[in-house]
């Protein structure tokens, strides 16, 4: 992933998941609910925030890598 210098607010991070949602997997829907339901940090806003952006678009393989590196953020929550 490139890296991006702009900082994602939790609003950005909730409209980015609601436009991303249909794509992921029902595991990783399921830890998001609980998520956005919390405060966290400006690095992990913005680290969820790119996982999400162009997921859809994203082939397999690289749909694997986010959904391990999302799993392992959403499941602390």
């Amino acid at each position: 992933m490139s890296t991006c210098n702009l900082d994602h607010s939790h609003e950005d991070v909730k409209k980015k998941y609601e436009s991303q949602a249909a794509f992921l997997p029902a595991e990783i829907n399921s830890l998001f609910k609980g998520y956005l339901e919390k405060k966290h940090t400006q690095l992990e806003l913005n680290e969820v925030f790119h996982l999400l952006k162009k997921y859809d678009i994203s082939p397999v393989e690289v749909r694997g890598i986010k959904n391990e590196q999302l799993l392992q953020i959403l499941e602390k929550y």
